[in-house]
């Protein structure tokens, strides 16, 4: 929903509670957008981000794939002399 400043003042309170319940709502000043109201997200607690960073950590580490080491990772690059290929 666009809506120019002018008219934002008189329902102010009507458009905070719009936003609040989900709505995009666009002041627009000279019709051009200018501000967007949103909500605003509660902080999380200190246990809520451990939680967070815990599953992070699980994520990751279920993704993480083994592959050569990095001290024979360009092998394929020279003869069994050591000379290059």
């Amino acid at each position: 929903m666009k809506v120019s400043v002018t008219e934002a003042k008189g329902q102010l309170t009507d458009l905070v509670r719009r936003a609040q319940a989900g709505d995009e709502i666009v002041l627009t000043r000279h019709g051009h957008a200018a501000v967007r109201l949103v909500p605003v997200r509660a902080a999380l607690d200190r246990k809520s981000r451990c939680a967070v960073l815990e599953a992070v950590r699980a994520s990751a580490a279920a993704k993480a794939t083994l592959g050569p080491s990095a001290e024979r990772s360009q092998d394929f690059l020279y003869y069994e002399d050591g000379l290059p290929r």
